[in-house]
């Protein structure tokens, strides 16, 4: 079951510094507009990963897997 939906505001978390995209995004925010799903889940055993989460910051998309997205920091 997906956690989280198209709309939902989302925080990237990734904790692995060595990973290509945490410059970039790490500690970013933006909104879910898309939800594609793949096989990932049988590869892993883990249900969670069988979405891919498409996020959008401004002009930029990017898609990550649910373990790595939070609900923003409210302020």
């Amino acid at each position: 079951m997906a956690r989280f939906a198209v709309g939902n505001r989302v925080r990237i978390d990734i904790p692995d510094e060595t990973d290509p995209d945490f410059e970039a995004f790490h500690g970013e925010e933006g909104t879910i507009i898309e939800i594609i799903s793949d096989d990932a889940d049988a590869m892993t055993g883990t249900e969670r990963d069988g979405h891919i989460y498409r996020v959008e910051f401004g002009e930029t998309t990017a898609d990550f897997r649910q373990h790595d997205l939070r609900p923003p920091i409210e302020e």
